[in-house]
């Protein structure tokens, strides 16, 4: 072989192997941090996406690991459950067999698991913004959910047993929908200002439940209304 067509095999090799690496790259989907996987791990982390379709994964880089816990509330909301996965994970299931059943099963288990929990919060559920899971080191799971307290349901519901009442008493019709249409506004405009969110944790799908619905009461207890808030709609302020 010539050295012309032995530098061009090599350079052919070299250009191969960097549009492999490239191309798993480009499939790792949401990341946060610095990750990199290798190529073994790159195919099945593509494999288990696939696998699990119904689910967004999120690959954690190692540096990363405290500060996504921290800020869990950021990654989820995508319609799909979110399953945060960190990168040194994804490679021992990708060359260990009975490490990646193990998870796998977790994983597996969650899809069924989520439905039951988002059943069993009844009308709660609509103020669910995102729902997704963690698994530590020891192989437990943890889930987390974000909540909506803005509870748009709640001030349609006011505003329109407002209007029926102003209907009612036979006051001025259009003086009350202008109000009412600048009370829309600026709570409009304040929601735009800062999301109304809040975050929980918990180890089980019971107790995430349980703490769901324990915020989502609370947020309903705090709305005291005057004589005039329920004749007009009620003022609120929902950044919390």
């Amino acid at each position: 072989m010539s050295t012309v067509t032995q530098t061009n095999a090599v350079a052919a090799s070299e250009y191969a192997a960097t549009e492999k690496t490239s191309s798993a790259k480009k499939n790792y989907g949401r990341t946060i941090g610095d990750v990199e996987l290798s190529d073994t791990a790159a195919k099945y982390y593509q494999e288990l996406r696939k696998k699990y379709s119904n689910m967004e994964f999120i690959l954690v880089s190692e540096d990363q690991k405290a500060n996504v816990q921290a800020n869990l509330s950021q990654y989820a909301g995508s319609g799909k459950m979110t399953v945060l996965i960190d990168v040194d994970k994804v490679e021992r299931m990708a060359t260990d067999e009975s490490y990646r059943k193990q998870y796998e099963g977790i994983i597996g288990n969650a899809t069924n698991q989520m439905n039951q929990f988002m059943a069993s919060l009844g009308s709660n559920a609509s103020h669910v913004k995102g729902v997704g899971m963690t698994v530590n080191d020891g192989g437990n799971a943890s889930f987390f959910a974000v909540i909506d307290k803005s509870l748009e349901a709640q001030k349609e519901r006011i505003e329109k047993k407002a209007a029926e009442k102003a209907e009612q008493k036979k006051q001025d019709q259009k003086a009350q929908e202008k109000k009412r249409a600048e009370k829309r506004k600026e709570e409009k405009a304040e929601a735009a200002k800062e999301k109304d969110t809040v975050e929980v944790k918990a180890s089980s799908w019971e107790e995430l439940a349980q703490r769901v619905n324990d915020v989502i009461y609370d947020s309903l207890s705090d709305y005291v209304r005057t004589p005039e808030e329920l004749l007009w709609g009620q003022s609120i302020d929902f950044r919390g």
